[in-house]
């Protein structure tokens, strides 16, 4: 039989004030955190994180802070990248017990650059019910405050931290006609400013630090003086979100036929090699890609 056979009402509190709330019903919660300040959190959070079972974090130290604050007294138990595997088919018997369990991030909403997904899809499989709780997340908070296009976007997560596949994947991200959202860590942001800036051009930009904290920032420039900027030493501790304008039409990546032209006009001056390069360069064409057009193109001749 599952705890939640109990009724026994469960305690949280805001501003000293103690509040009560129900176990929750048996099945899966995604609850989004604050991520920063932590106030920002909704009332429907605290009474779904006060009434569950047990509470699956990224570190436990992280969400401690957080029930701590608001008085609930709910088990923790670790669920990460390292341990997942094991742990998830534990959270799921414990789910068809009869219990409620709760999936928190350190900060954010679940499943954003999170193995959480893995476990929503099992639950879903397994037939138990999931409930998605919105509320904070840097992605938007970000592109919300950049001052840029915010009618399409493309959240791409971390770049690669190897320069090579790093700059490849830039020319892949060059050719999407939407908004570019990206997180980077303090010590990669400088090298990640200058090779968006080689791979994107003059694009504006906006790199959003420690955002709902004391030292809230927000530095919108264009790509390259940003890259300068922050390998000059400005400050890069705590939390980053990168936001990137669209191409403009300009920038727009060739046609087809046109790639064709620009491969043929190249290969008359220069090596396959060095061609390939210099398009993927200009274009923002995947140097795969091209190479494998310029070597077609090459045999054709």
């Amino acid at each position: 039989m599952g705890l939640n056979m109990t009724k026994e009402p469960r305690r949280f509190f805001i501003a000293g004030q103690e509040l009560q709330t129900p176990q929750q019903s048996p099945g899966l919660y995604l609850v989004s955190t604050p991520i920063g300040n932590l106030r920002d959190i909704t009332i429907r959070a605290l009474e779904t994180l006060a009434g569950a079972d047990v509470i699956a974090c990224e570190d436990t130290r992280v969400t401690r802070k957080l029930l701590d604050h608001y008085g609930i007294a709910t088990s923790l138990t670790p669920y990460h990248e390292h341990n997942a595997a094991s742990v998830r088919p534990k959270l799921l018997a414990r789910i068809a017990a009869g219990e409620a369990v709760a999936l928190v991030s350190d900060a954010g909403t679940p499943m954003i650059s999170d193995p959480g997904y893995k476990l929503v899809r099992a639950a879903h499989e397994a037939g138990h019910a999931v409930t998605s709780l919105p509320g904070p997340s840097a992605l938007l908070a970000a592109l919300t405050n950049a001052g840029l296009p915010t009618d399409r976007f493309f959240f791409e997560g971390f770049l690669p931290a190897k320069a090579s596949q790093r700059a490849a994947r830039i020319g892949e991200l060059a050719r999407i006609p939407a908004t570019l959202v990206l997180f980077e860590s303090g010590p990669r942001l400088a090298d990640a400013l200058s090779a968006l800036a080689s791979g994107l051009g003059d694009r504006p930009a906006a790199v959003c630090r420690e955002l709902t904290k004391l030292h809230e920032e927000v530095r919108r420039d264009t790509l390259p003086a940003l890259a300068r900027d922050y390998a000059q030493g400005l400050e890069t501790r705590g939390e980053i979100v990168i936001v990137i304008a669209p191409p403009d039409e300009s920038e727009a990546p060739p046609d087809p036929d046109q790639l064709d032209e620009i491969i043929r006009n190249s290969l008359a001056r220069l090596s396959l090699k060095d061609a390939v390069s210099e398009i993927a360069q200009s274009t923002g064409v995947p140097r795969r890609e091209v190479y494998q057009r310029a070597l077609a193109l090459a045999k054709e001749k």
